[in-house]
């Protein structure tokens, strides 16, 4: 039996054989021949050179080997029938190896290389061990313009709404911005800081130093804590600029996913080095393709260049990663350097990006002390923004270009132009002139820098309102901000509103004072004679209609603080009179058009009402600057709690009420598979004993064609109800981020995404089920320098109030540059 399945087995081999020879064909005897990384699969020449070895079918690395001559390597097919594979051996004497670049054929065991690298990846991964590393980041931006965009007299204004809105809500930064955009063609930040490292992923930085010269809301990676491009683990979640998880080529699930081709082998500081190209088997789910350079026999990655398909990124047109490891001791990839190329094409300019960071100092036997690491990931100190050029210059390990050097030079001196007294009072001279145009369109501002403060009056054709309730309206408002040095802040505004129509007056007051940055702790309070709406969130068929409309008289006060870290506490006091509008004129000529109806008549009454929202994401994640807190999101969701309470007989108060909700939201990610989102809530009133019609909590109708976030509303929910007993309400939202419709041909160059989600809702009042489904298409465009989203989906809904419906729908969305995020 023994002797049958060995014949039965040598049949099942194939005869590999071939003749060994020198540089001048001359055969060397007893050369050995055997499989890389196969010992038994051995076999030495003969005194003529001549090897034979049996092999099964399949692919093979050879390798030859003679004393006195340099190893030589080739990859064979073994199929049917005999292989005859002959092989020529140099001296070691010849240094000429060194420049020979050896191609593979077409079949090669690139995908073999990456299983031995996969294999070894948790001992060659620097991000499992603890460590520090000292980075230098220089991230730049080039800008070209296109000569397609128009200019007009609003171009500073249109360029800065495209800043972050921390910019834009001071208008002393944003006019300093202003100015020294004049400087066009660069921007450029530099950051000099330490990391710190803990596996699985606890990391805290210090920067130590952050220079910006120009704008910076186009550059990537100024900090280490947002994305880590770390390959060696599966998936990487790079939340800020990508829509779904990486998969990374140098994983098991990465080895299923990509293509492995080894496309040429060289040596390299007396390494031979295999060049793998990386190839997406499927674009739907791997996002990555390009090149890893791989040391022969120790497995170690040498470098890496690898480009995003496009489709998922979430602000840039085109990304690419480079990155170069060190290797001590033969036993780690450590980072040594990682280049970002990466850019925009807008109508109006081209924005070419780069980012450059150098990884030394490194430390693998660090002392970090108890709770070392927490939810605080970087610090930055403000002395951190004061370094001059003298630490730039012993600090910078990446040299500037000599356009970087000119561009600092000039920016340098504008900056200090500036600063300079004389300047300030000129520009604020030009500032405050009054002009035809500030009177008729822009609005009148008056500035004073050297105290912070800035006051104005809007302009004609802001004070007009042509289409209110109970007819057109003139509204002349007064606005006054102040920033102090600290970031404290404050805000007032105020208007007289006088109605055409029926000669009435009425005005608001408003003021808003940041007393604590770091913690978003203000108080706000404001004083109000104005109209009031009963349903403030209904759909826009029934928003604007009379019997939604009421008088009111009210003061307002607030208080908002975050009391520890992801617990924000905001109580709330109101006190009131609301009166109908039944005595008011009110214009008609559109009624036919738009049908209206009467005002809801009933009795004035007082309202004092106190009210508390609580709020808590548990793990918060946050970045810590000088005098603000920069927070980072959490894995786990937001938790939220709103109570009410109608006071009874303060100050002749006529309500009586207590109300509850609680709920809990989060948004995630499925691996590869897309985001999504729930949002659920449940509320009641626990007394109504005197409960008006402006203190109900109504279940929002839809509107027709216009798509509302589906985290909050329903898109077939024909009614209003307002309800006393308790309710439950639950939405569900997930975007597959090209998971899907990426494995169709040619739907990932459309860019366009699947969406779908679900909605369900009890009131048991009325015992009103309402439930519904959806699923649409979506599409992110450029719209100047923002990015919109747009979708149509389709609706199917049920209950047992209703008949099964469908309908379409239609939305509009902006990506929100602060968090990186869609409004769902």
């Amino acid at each position: 039996m023994f002797l049958l399945l060995s014949l039965g087995s040598m049949q099942a081999q194939q005869l590999l054989k071939g003749v060994v020879t020198d540089e001048k064909k001359v055969p060397i005897p007893f050369a050995k021949v055997y499989v890389k990384n196969s010992a038994d699969l051995r076999v030495e020449a003969d005194v003529d050179g001549v090897y034979e070895m049996r092999l099964f079918e399949g692919e093979y690395f050879l390798v030859f080997t003679a004393t006195g001559y340099e190893d030589r390597e080739a990859y064979v097919t073994i199929s049917r029938g005999e292989v005859i594979r002959d092989m020529q051996l140099f001296p070691t004497t010849i240094k000429a190896l060194d420049d020979i670049v050896v191609s593979t054929q077409k079949s090669n065991p690139g995908r073999d290389i990456m299983l031995k690298v996969v294999k070894i990846r948790d001992r060659i991964n620097p991000w499992n061990y603890p460590h520090t590393v000292d980075v230098y980041i220089k991230a730049s931006e080039k800008v070209t313009p296109t000569g397609k965009g128009k200019k007009n007299k609003e171009e500073t204004k249109a360029d800065g709404n495209t800043l972050p809105s921390e910019t834009r809500d001071d208008p002393f930064e944003a006019e300093r911005q202003k100015e020294l955009d004049k400087v066009k063609g660069m921007n450029l930040v530099e950051v000099q800081l330490q990391r710190n490292f803990a596996p699985p992923n606890q990391v805290r930085e210090y920067r130590n130093a952050y220079t910006k010269r120009g704008t910076d809301w186009q550059l990537y990676y100024t900090t280490t804590v947002k994305s880590n491009f770390n390959f060696f683990q599966n998936l990487m979640h790079l939340d800020d600029l990508h829509q779904s998880p990486v998969s990374s080529p140098i994983s098991g699930p990465g080895i299923m996913s990509y293509k492995y081709r080894l496309e040429a082998q060289y040596v390299e500081n007396g390494r031979k080095i295999h060049k793998i190209k990386i190839i997406p088997r499927n674009i739907a789910t791997t996002t990555l393709s390009g090149y890893i350079y791989v040391i022969d026999s120790l497995w170690l990655v040498q470098k890496l260049e690898l480009t995003m398909q496009k489709g998922n990124l979430l602000t840039y047109d085109y990304f690419t990663i480079e990155q170069t490891f060190a290797h001590p001791g033969d036993t780690m990839c450590v980072l040594a350097t990682q280049t970002l190329i990466y850019g925009n094409r807008f109508q109006d300019q081209i924005s070419e990006c780069r980012t450059d960071a150098t990884f030394s100092n490194y430390n693998f036997q660090p002392q970090f002390p108890n709770k070392f690491f927490g939810n605080e990931l970087s610090v930055t100190q403000q002395e951190a923004y004061d370094k001059d050029s003298s630490f730039w210059s012993s600090a910078r390990t990446v040299e500037l270009s000599p356009e970087e050097k000119r561009y600092i030079i000039l920016k340098d001196s504008i900056r200090d132009q500036l600063n300079r007294v004389e300047y300030l009072d000129s520009i604020d001279k030009v500032f405050n002139k009054i002009n035809f145009w500030k009177v008729a369109w822009f609005g009148i501002d008056h500035r004073n820098r050297e105290k912070r403060t800035q006051w104005g009056f809007s302009s004609v054709a802001a004070s007009i309102r042509p289409i209110y309730i109970a007819g057109p309206r003139a509204s002349p408002g007064f606005n006054y901000f102040r920033k102090w040095a600290d970031q404290r802040s404050f805000d007032f505004a105020a208007d007289v509103s006088i109605g055409l129509l029926n000669s009435d007056v009425k005005g608001n007051l408003w003021g808003r004072y940041l007393y604590d940055p770091f913690h978003f702790g203000t108080i706000g309070a404001s004083f109000a004679h104005d109209f009031d709406v009963i349903r403030s969130f209904d759909a826009i068929t029934q928003i604007y209609k009379r019997d939604n409309f009421i008088e009111t008289t009210s003061l307002n006060i607030s208080h908002d603080r975050e009391y520890l870290n992801g617990l924000y506490i905001n109580p709330q006091f109101s006190f009131s009179e609301r009166r109908d509008v039944s005595n008011y004129e009110f214009v008609t000529l559109l009624d036919s058009v738009l049908p209206n109806n009467a005002p809801t008549k009933f009795m004035s009454y007082q309202a004092a009402i106190a009210a508390v929202t609580i709020s808590y994401v548990p793990g918060q994640k946050f970045m810590r600057e000088p005098n603000r807190k920069v927070v980072l999101g959490s894995k786990w969701p937001t938790f939220y709690l709103f109570y009410e309470k109608g006071i009874p007989k303060l100050f002749g108060s006529d309500v009586n009420h207590d109300y509850l909700l609680l709920g809990i939201k989060q948004t995630f990610k499925i691996g590869t598979l897309g985001t999504s989102n729930y949002n659920l809530m449940s509320g009641k009133f626990l007394n109504s004993k005197q409960l008006k019609d402006a203190d109900f909590k109504y279940q929002r109708r839809s509107d027709p064609i216009w798509f509302s976030n589906p985290l909050y509303s329903f898109q077939d929910q024909d009614s209003s109800l307002p309800s006393r007993r308790i309710y439950y309400e639950g939405h569900f939202v997930h975007h597959e981020n090209g998971a899907i419709l990426n494995k169709i041909p040619f739907m990932k160059k459309t860019g366009i995404g699947l969406v779908i989600g679900a909605g369900a809702l009890y009131v048991e009042e009325y015992n009103w089920q309402h439930y519904e489904a959806l699923a649409g298409l979506e599409r992110n465009f450029k719209l100047f320098k923002q990015r919109v989203r747009v979708g149509v989906y389709g609706i199917v809904s049920d209950g047992n109030h209703i008949t099964p419906t469908t309908t379409w729908k239609v939305s509009f969305a902006v990506l929100n540059y602060r968090n990186m995020k869609w409004n769902f």
